[in-house]
């Protein structure tokens, strides 16, 4: 599915129908990230439509010189998100990056967010960044990416990564992340999200830390926030159970709250 943003085409891949589900991936990667890790807790909960966009310079979503700043990337995806879901309340999931621009999303247009779940979210002010620790595997396997990126080290998570994560890597215009990267910092617009929300972090994320997700706990008002240890900024790969198990939590009170 392509979605016109603006300049930008937007390829999105979608799965089920109901109510709308947007999965943002992070930085150097593509939807299929976000779809190899979130599809299993999605896919058995009925009436959900879960669509998984490429983000701007990532897998086939171009990002065009008009392009210059993570403000201009959200405007992107919040018509991407008006688009898809036709007005309707929605869901908003992401991962690093997308987490970020997640949780902009839903201090934007509050009204039109049912729940939010931020998992490993890259955010302002982060601390205390541990540093990369490897809890399991030998500690040679993969490449250097690989090795840097996840801290469970062993075949069936480097199985994951050579057919979820490397592939993305010979699609990214790193001149337009770079060019937006520079100005990364979104403009504040609106209060936090007060709706359920989900937070996860990985006690051993050397990329963002989990600190700053933990302040998340004082400014958004019904969220859950969970610290995972054995995991780094792989978390969604590195412990799917308990990332199905959180989230299966967060949509019991999405539904409560409508």
């Amino acid at each position: 599915m392509q979605v016109r943003a603006g300049q930008v085409t937007v390829h999105c891949t979608e799965h089920g129908s109901g109510r709308p589900v947007l999965v943002l991936h992070g930085a150097g990667v593509d939807h299929r990230e976000t779809e190899a890790c979130f599809e299993p807790a999605l896919s058995g909960v009925a009436g959900l439509r879960r669509v998984y966009p490429d983000l701007p310079g990532m897998g086939a979503t171009v990002a065009p010189e008009t392009l210059r700043s993570a403000d201009d990337v959200l405007d992107v995806l919040l018509d991407v998100a008006d688009q898809v879901t036709g007005g309707a309340a929605y869901l908003l999931i992401g991962h690093s990056a997308g987490a970020y621009y997640a949780q902009a999303m839903a201090a934007r247009h509050p009204d039109q967010v049912a729940g939010l779940a931020l998992v490993c979210p890259l955010l302002p002010g982060a601390r205390d960044v541990p540093a990369h620790r490897v809890v399991a595997g030998p500690g040679d396997l993969g490449d250097d990416e690989f090795r840097s990126y996840f801290v469970v080290q062993i075949p069936a998570m480097l199985e994951r990564y050579d057919r979820y994560v490397a592939p993305a890597a010979a699609l990214v215009d790193w001149a337009a992340l770079e060019r937006i990267g520079a100005r990364w910092e979104l403009t504040a617009d609106g209060a936090p999200y007060a709706g359920p929300t989900l937070v996860v972090a990985g006690r051993l994320d050397a990329t963002v830390g989990y600190a700053a997700a933990v302040d998340l706990l004082d400014s958004h008002p019904h969220a859950s926030v969970a610290v995972l240890d054995d995991a780094g900024h792989a978390l969604p790969h590195e412990q799917p159970d308990l990332l199905r198990a959180l989230l299966a939590e967060w949509l019991t009170r999405v539904d409560r709250s409508s």
